[in-house]
């Protein structure tokens, strides 16, 4: 998937025009039609902007990542990553564990 088609799902699933994005990220939405439909790549301050305004990662955007972060999930990575690696270890065991149950929980309840 392409720059511009990341940026077109993304600010679908939002629930955005072209003109409410451009505005968010201080463009016409025009200009920021172009960047959905690759006429024109944004500087990497733009980029950024964009990711900001959409709250995504900017990883994701670029195709470096398959996986959308939404900002609250980025909030929460920062803050962990921000911890003593004890704390981390902590957070990481109990982490797996709620995955490996809510895993568990749904092979089988099919």
């Amino acid at each position: 998937m392409t720059f511009g088609e990341r940026l077109t799902l993304v600010r679908k699933r939002k629930n955005l025009s072209q003109a409410e994005t451009g505005k968010k990220i201080g463009i016409n939405g025009d200009a920021y039609g172009r960047y959905e439909r690759g006429e024109v790549r944004p500087t990497i301050e733009m980029a950024v902007k964009i990711a900001q305004a959409l709250e995504v990662s900017l990883d994701y955007l670029a195709g470096n990542s398959d996986i959308e972060l939404d900002k609250n999930t980025l909030d929460r990575v920062q803050e962990v990553t921000k911890l003593t690696d004890k704390d981390k270890d902590h957070i990481y065991i109990t982490l797996d564990a709620l995955i490996r149950d809510f895993k568990n929980k749904k092979a089988y309840s099919h």
